[in-house]
């Protein structure tokens, strides 16, 4: 053959080689698109490759060999934000959370960025890894968890890993340094302690220290959103320099002077309206004016030129994840944004308060390709939003009737913990404590004790609180951050050698919620040295082990443990 007919061969062959290795082309026809610019809705054609916007076309423009989605008689929107979650919470009393299904919800509802407040650092790249490549959910920034000592935040019983304290501005820039070694996407923190007139108040931070705090975030280039809940922790968080208060102001009215601030800083409104909603309960005059100033304040910050963006604190009790992100944008129009506003507010603003304007937010060319197309005209009748039709999410259709999948299970060593490193398991994992609930809680602290030359214990002192029924626990997880179950299956016995003074039970927790599921085993220790086996019960999977320590209110109680391992 000439050399020439086999440079043509060659070139045609090469040429569908490349063609085949274009990302493939999707494109939503027919539909109104709402871009979230402002900009009013137009008759264009989206055109998707691979999992990014490539361009928006006439409407008769199709390129050849595409996928369609007819979105006649429809509206297309960027995906929705809420910045404001709690992904492993269950937002209906009584049932387990399950955080799996909870990002799934998510994309039922076109809600593709979401901002996470309820783990702690070893969660975060399990998570990150499981929505990357296992589950479809949403894009998440997960934030770390600040407060004071006895503020709110860290009355949940969760333990000092899960939300970080300080009271000065040296130690709040030590703990930040601290929450940027666990690589957050961004940093909460709980700065106002009101308890909306109907408890007594948590612990409130003073500007020192929360101004300390946000500058150290910002030299490691992370954003500080805060827990702010009356006016004047509102404008003491912005004068301390925060990205964005994360709630909305409920004992008053926005004022001129928080205004100025706002504006002077380039601060963020996000009110989470949904989790003050009543759901159904009867409404109380304390209540009712509350609502009038969350209302009112919405209305004023947003008339005055502030960015309100959409959260909603999802996970709390009947604010439900997904379906309340569509409540909180209907609730902006009750409140006195018109539709095409709210969508704004719930698209372009609230990308911008993560500094994500340039990756999504909006229907733009070279902009991610997550996409809400809902039946009729929300940015007419806000209404209409919660008519979804179908979700795009990083450029591939999801399926609205989906269910996730269980977890899979990791095999693990037989022994657990050695206790020979001072912070970690031998299976790597980081050990944590708990209590009871409330500021006034029990605390636990734990370390490394010498029981013979060259092999250590872990001696845990807990100090009970003054109320009934305290308790303090040390916690085992089993895989980083107890995010996804351990295969326990070929094991019948849990082994370990304790002492100690107090009244104690062996716990294990079958779900990331820390609940104890199939073993909550009473086991005694005094000042010998004793090992200790506790039956399995045929338990095949488990998240966590775990030593509850309890005694009397305002006792002492002490334990010593060493090696903890599976038979």
């Amino acid at each position: 053959m000439r050399r020439s007919s086999l440079l043509l061969l060659y070139t045609a062959a090469l040429g569908s080689s490349l063609l085949s290795a274009q990302p493939p082309v999707t494109v939503i026809r027919g539909g109104r698109v709402f871009d979230g610019t402002g900009a009013p809705a137009r008759a264009v054609n989206v055109v998707i490759r691979g999992n990014r916007i490539e361009a928006l076309t006439a409407p008769g423009d199709l390129p050849a060999g595409a996928r369609v989605i007819d979105a006649t008689g429809k509206t297309v929107l960027p995906g929705l934000f809420d910045l404001h979650t709690h992904l492993t919470a269950s937002p209906v009393t009584g049932q387990p959370a399950d955080w799996t299904r909870n990002v799934a919800d998510y994309l039922r509802y076109g809600v593709t960025s979401v901002n996470d407040f309820a783990e702690y650092s070893e969660m975060y790249a399990p998570m990150r890894t499981l929505l990357s490549t296992t589950l479809h959910g949403p894009h998440v920034n997960f934030a770390a968890r600040m407060s004071t000592p006895g503020g709110h935040g860290t009355e949940g019983g969760w333990g000092d890993f899960v939300t970080l304290t300080a009271s000065t501005p040296e130690e709040g820039r030590a703990r930040v340094r601290t929450a940027i070694a666990g690589h957050p996407d961004l940093i909460k923190i709980f700065t106002d302690g009101w308890r909306y007139g109907t408890s007594a108040n948590l612990t409130s931070m003073n500007v020192e220290t929360l101004s300390a705090m946000v500058d150290e975030a910002h030299k490691g280039g992370v954003k500080v959103f805060t827990h702010t809940v009356t006016l004047a922790g509102a404008k003491l968080a912005v004068t301390a320099g925060v990205d964005a208060l994360a709630h909305g102001i409920n004992d008053a009215d926005a004022d001129d002077e928080l205004i100025a601030l706002l504006k002077a800083k380039g601060t963020f409104y996000i009110p989470t309206l949904a989790v003050f909603d009543l759901h159904g309960r009867p409404e109380t005059p304390v209540h009712a004016a509350r609502w009038k100033h969350l209302l009112y304040s919405v209305r004023r910050l947003h008339d005055a030129g502030i960015p309100v963006a959409v959260g909603t604190d999802a996970g709390m009790p009947g604010t439900l994840h997904g379906a309340a992100t569509l409540h909180e944008i209907e609730l902006f129009a009750t409140a006195g944004m018109t539709p095409a506003e709210a969508l704004v507010a719930a698209t372009s603003v609230s990308a911008r308060a993560l500094g994500q304007l340039t990756d999504r937010g909006t229907l733009e060319p070279g902009k991610l390709a997550d996409i809400l197309i809902v039946s009729g005209n929300p940015d007419q009748n806000i209404a209409d939003i919660e008519k979804t039709f179908a979700v795009i999410h990083d450029g591939e259709p999801f399926d609205r009737a989906s269910k996730p999948a269980p977890l899979a299970s990791r095999k693990v060593a037989a022994l657990v913990d050695d206790m020979e490193n001072p912070a970690r398991t031998r299976l790597g994992t980081l050990r944590i404590n708990g209590s009871d609930a409330g500021s006034d809680h029990s605390t636990v602290l734990f370390t490394q004790a010498e029981r013979a030359p060259g092999n250590h214990a872990l001696l845990v002192e807990a100090r009970m609180s003054t109320k009934p029924n305290p308790l303090g626990l040390v916690e085992f997880p089993l895989t980083s951050g107890a995010v996804e179950p351990a295969d326990i299956s070929e094991w019948q016995t849990v082994t370990f050698d304790v002492r100690g003074a107090g009244a104690f039970r062996f716990l294990v927790y079958d779900s990331s919620a820390r609940r104890p599921k199939g073993v909550a085993t009473p086991f005694k220790a005094t000042a010998d040295w004793t090992t200790v086996t506790i039956p399995l019960n045929g338990l095949k999977t488990a998240h966590t082990l775990a030593m509850e320590l309890s005694g009397p209110p305002d006792s002492t109680v002490w334990l010593e443990i060493d090696n903890l391992k599976f038979n």
